[in-house]
């Protein structure tokens, strides 16, 4: 069995979170994709949606695409993400593949226990705009040690940030094109995202 692992806030999930995980599933042949949203990234200031809005949004942006599903595993683990912990926890029958953006590679090795990570997984990398999918120094040669080669997924980049799409939202800008049709109905019917509480 070969499963993609795809991590992130996705506070809110985009159609380039979806358009990723479809594209590895493609083109690594994966028997399926699990996005994994974060409960608390360490790196990261705190999420704007609940735990519990990120999944419903999530489910709505999957529920089209056969071979995506959504793994809560640090969700119900609760407390600060370590990628670490999340792989100690899935099952260890099974070849892994961790997806990421060319903007995350360059600061892997910042990542809590690294080294251990890529001795679990393969890594692959997905080209961002304005960011070098280049592996740092010490990166290469861990991964040259483990002849575990940096996975360098054919992937069209798109400027797309959950940021900005915060940001869009707050100001009542339109997010068509950004968002799946279905997710921008649940942030409506929800007020997610709204202009900041004063």
């Amino acid at each position: 069995m070969k499963i993609g692992l795809l991590g992130g806030s996705f506070d809110p999930v985009h159609l380039a979170h979806i358009a990723l995980a479809d594209e590895a599933r493609r083109a690594l042949r994966l028997d399926r994709v699990q996005l994994i949203p974060a409960a608390n990234p360490w790196q990261r200031p705190p999420l704007a949606a609940s735990a519990e809005h990120r999944l419903a949004m999530l489910r709505l942006a999957i529920a089209e695409h056969p071979g995506l599903e959504i793994n809560p595993v640090e969700i119900q683990r609760g407390g600060k993400t370590y990628t670490i912990d999340t792989l100690k926890q899935l099952a260890p029958d099974a070849d892994y593949y961790w997806i990421l953006g060319a903007d995350q590679i360059a600061n892997f090795c910042s990542w809590h226990r690294w080294e251990e990570i890529v001795s679990m997984v393969h890594l692959v990398v997905a080209q961002r705009p304005g960011s070098s999918s280049h592996a740092p120094d010490a990166l290469s040669e861990r991964l040259n040690a483990l002849a575990r080669p940096l996975i360098h997924l054919p992937f069209e980049a798109r400027d797309v940030s959950a940021s900005d799409i915060r940001r869009r939202l707050a100001l009542n800008q339109p997010v068509g094109g950004l968002l799946n049709e279905r997710v921008i109905e649940y942030i409506r019917q929800h007020g997610l995202y709204g202009p900041p509480s004063h």
